[in-house]
């Protein structure tokens, strides 16, 4: 069934970083960036996301890889998930970046989504083969204009112990994934299915 306007909200500004980055990959319907974003900007709100990107430090930016997906394990529970942006720093370091067109959480709210940035940190130093700590991650608020880098970003360590703290309520944890007695969430903490 076609996508309803609620799941495309902020789709068509992630669609046109991937055109000006010159991104190629396909994404499925219900892998529309953006779509996971509860208060994402609608798509009518382009031009001025467009606007406010171009005014941002990462409009003169090349990334090395754009809408990276990936699967790793944590605490064996697969985690799959898709990295908007990645761009090489000096020294053989990395930022991962992911485009938010909606509102800059705060509180409680903030710390649950650098969950998210803790996961990517961990999947792109898997995929780049390089330690942890030279991979730096952050939320870009593209309609506030700013770019946020918590410094507490969970290791593995954290991240085990935090998915391995989770209570469990009987039927509500995630399928196992076929063949392998893990369990399968996507990054945004949803279950993969």
């Amino acid at each position: 069934s076609p996508p309803s306007p609620y799941a495309r909200r902020g789709t068509a500004f992630h669609t046109w970083l991937e055109q000006r980055f010159g991104a190629d990959r396909l994404l499925d319907l219900d892998e529309l960036p953006g779509a996971a974003d509860a208060d994402a900007a609608p798509d009518e709100a382009l031009v001025e996301l467009q606007e406010r990107f171009l005014a941002s430090e990462w409009a003169d930016r090349v990334p090395v890889e754009v809408e990276v997906p990936f699967a790793t394990v944590i605490a064996q529970v697969v985690v799959r998930g898709r990295m908007d942006a990645v761009f090489a720093r000096p020294g053989g370091r990395y930022d991962v970046v992911d485009w938010k067109t909606g509102r800059q959480p705060a509180g409680e709210e903030a710390r649950a989504a650098a969950v998210q940035l803790a996961v990517y940190r961990l999947a792109w130093a898997e995929l780049a083969g390089v330690p942890v700590d030279r991979v730096g991650a952050a939320f870009h608020y593209v309609r506030e204009g700013v770019t946020v880098r918590p410094a507490d970003l969970l290791d593995t360590d954290g991240l085990t112990e935090l998915i391995t703290g989770l209570p469990e309520a009987p039927g509500t944890g995630p399928p196992a994934a076929p063949g392998t007695g893990r369990a399968e969430t996507s990054a945004n903490g949803r279950a993969a299915g």
